[in-house]
């Protein structure tokens, strides 16, 4: 165990600035607890399939399983809102990016 704390680069919101975005405007990485990671829309295969490419880019950045702690389907019958909202719920430190962080912190213990 090292004393050195692991940094992690943060915004306002306490995700990594470097975790992708989800690109469709209606979608967005919310607030705690599990981080939710929300895609809405009138079609439900188009929500699920924007999931779907968020989690695997996440992933790819992450370098490993986002873990992902459920998936939760709700319904806004609301006037001019996208009927779907589909929200992976995630573990806050994947979206910060510390699995990152520590590997990047054992590999500079390894060279130096």
């Amino acid at each position: 165990m090292s004393d050195k704390p692991i940094e992690l680069d943060l915004d306002d919101a306490g995700v990594a600035r470097s975790l992708p975005q989800p690109l469709h405007p209606r979608d967005e990485v919310q607030q705690v607890p599990y981080r939710p990671v929300q895609f809405r829309d009138d079609d439900l295969p188009s929500a699920l399939e924007r999931a779907a490419a968020w989690l695997r880019e996440a992933q790819a950045w992450l370098g490993e399983d986002v873990d992902v702690i459920a998936i939760h389907l709700d319904y806004d019958e609301r006037d001019g809102s996208p009927y779907y909202d589909v929200k992976l719920l995630c573990n806050e430190e994947d979206l910060a990016g510390a699995p990152i962080a520590v590997r990047e912190q054992v590999a500079g213990r390894a060279i130096g």
